[in-house]
């Protein structure tokens, strides 16, 4: 096969199952079609061009296990940026009601105002803005602001009013309506109860909304990102990306995660992608079985370090009954999907695992790899019943990092906190596994996933569980092509190897030398079917 282009002068780390290192490749046809040292590739391509890579590192392109493609555009082009520290500016109510009111101040009268990454653990009143917070943004327009985790919003007074919520509405089941001392709704919805406002928010235009999608394909290829993944997927957001690649809008890989009810219409004809899977996949149907840890939604075994407005015994919450999870794990399963799971707390994932066992005897199939997304509090047995049942638990390993200190302080308490996310357990049991962003929960930033995964070091800097840290070659593993093979995806991507899509990226240092130092590694090339992107 005749080379289109030879990489040379380079340390390339394949990641193929022996990790070994390379000096170049050739590319052909927009895949790798030989890989070793410099003289065995010029044999294997003669002729082909050459690019000197100045002795940088070379990897796979970043296989994304879990994030939010589409909210990641939204927050930079679309939404007010309510992010605080390290990430975002944003310290106090004030700071929120503030920005909020200057977009108010240039939207037009009535439109909706939208905020996203608003954490009340870090804001200096310790809570979430209330419905009088935000009625200080306007009365006029509907103000929402998204939480960090994306399982709460706040919502004005008007809000409420769109979305038919008083103090005679009862919540939904999987969620909760914060009331004042009157009963009335103060603005704060938890989980499902945040969903009579989000679907009243109008669509964006077409122009806004691949203005977005291209947003968030331009900073996913900036960090290294090959492979970028919409962990939940709703129909017009299908349709939007696919016709988004069709336009040639997108130079990365993609592969959504559709909801429930999007893979019935795929599976009913309803809803078509035309794109190839190389381009755009459509990967696992993804579910929620709990909320958020740092959000005391998450579903605990056992009560929340300090009590959840003075509740000794709380322990958080299910999205969905055992029963029903079992119900919706087992349709997926009958219909032949992969099926991914968010799971936070400890409880909840003993509901996905009780679901998985009981969708895999009543329709076996071998290899279905169902996926456990954070997995953050999964314990030693769980952990077994996992390797038992074939779960692929995909850490969240950045949790360490942004939310540990506050893990071991409020949420956790230092034992629990100091085990989560137990990637080390995963390897020491010779499971495959993944870790990820769940941006723009966090940013797109896979180096400083790869440093949080091996260092476990907090924002405060110290350490929490540095037992269960990852050796820097296990996580680049967790971050490629187990990720690719979480995908179902191993066979096409994940590893510089021949026949594979010449996905890579160029790093001005070699990770691998220096543990402490992986989060100042800078991406400076990003290719595609070798083409930079």
């Amino acid at each position: 096969m005749e080379a289109d282009r030879i990489f040379a002068n380079a340390r390339v780390l394949t990641v193929d199952s022996g990790g070994a290192t390379a000096e170049a490749f050739a590319v052909s046809a927009g895949r790798f079609s030989a890989v070793g040292s410099l003289a065995e590739v010029r044999r294997a391509a003669p002729g082909a061009s050459e690019v000197d890579l100045g002795g940088q590192t070379l990897i796979p392109g970043f296989v994304d296990a879990h994030s939010h493609f589409v909210m990641c555009g939204e927050l930079a082009t679309l939404n007010v940026d309510l992010n605080p520290p390290p990430i975002g500016e944003v310290k106090s109510i004030a700071d929120v009601i503030g920005l909020l009111r200057d977009r108010a101040d240039a939207t037009p009268p009535g439109d909706w105002v939208i905020g996203q990454g608003c954490d009340d653990t870090l804001l200096a009143e310790s809570r979430h803005p209330t419905r009088d917070d935000l009625d200080r943004v306007s009365t006029d327009h509907p103000v929402v602001a998204r939480h960090i985790s994306g399982h709460f919003v706040s919502v004005n007074s008007r809000a409420l009013e769109f979305a038919g919520i008083d103090r005679d509405t009862r919540a939904p089941p999987g969620g909760v309506i914060r009331r004042d001392a009157t009963g009335e709704p103060d603005g704060v919805l938890e989980e499902s109860a945040m969903f009579p406002v989000l679907g009243r928010i109008p669509k964006r235009s077409d122009a806004q909304r691949f203005a977005a999608i291209e947003s968030a394909a331009r900073e996913y290829a900036r960090q290294g990102v090959t492979t970028a993944q919409n962990g939940f997927t709703l129909g017009y957001e299908l349709a939007d990306l696919d016709a988004a690649v069709a336009n040639g809008r997108v130079p990365i890989r993609l592969v959504a995660w559709p909801a429930i009810g999007v893979m019935r219409e795929l599976d009913s004809g309803k809803l078509e992608v035309q794109a190839t899977p190389e381009r755009l996949a459509v990967g696992a149907t993804k579910l929620f079985a709990d909320g958020s840890i740092q959000g005391y939604t998450g579903h605990l075994c056992s009560p929340y370090h300090v009590p959840f407005r003075g509740q000794d015994e709380y322990r958080g919450y299910a999205a969905m009954s055992r029963e029903e999870l079992t119900r919706q794990v087992s349709e997926i399963y009958a219909a032949g999907h992969q099926v991914a799971v968010h799971v936070n707390g400890d409880a909840a994932i003993d509901d996905f695992l009780a679901a998985v066992d009981a969708a895999a005897s009543a329709h076996p199939r071998p290899d279905a790899r169902p996926i456990a997304v954070h997995a953050q509090m999964t314990r030693e047995d769980q952990l077994d019943e996992m390797k038992r049942l074939g779960v692929v638990p995909s850490f969240f390993s950045l949790h360490t990092y942004y939310w540990g200190d506050r893990h071991r302080d409020i949420f956790l308490g230092p034992e629990r906190a100091a085990r989560i996310s137990p990637a080390r357990s995963a390897v020491e049991r010779g499971m495959r596994f993944t870790i990820h962003t769940d941006a723009p929960v966090v940013p797109m930033t896979p180096l400083l996933l790869w440093w949080a995964a091996v260092n476990r070091e907090t924002t405060s800097g110290r350490k929490l569980g540095p037992e269960q840290g990852l050796s820097p070659t296990q996580a680049l593993r967790a971050l490629t092509i187990d990720a690719a093979w979480q995908l179902e995806l191993e066979d096409s991507r994940g590893s510089i190897e021949v026949g594979k899509l010449a996905d890579f990226a160029s790093l001005d240092a070699n990770p691998l030398d220096d543990r402490v130092t992986i989060r100042d590694i800078e991406v400076t090339g990003t290719w595609v079917g070798g083409r930079r992107v």
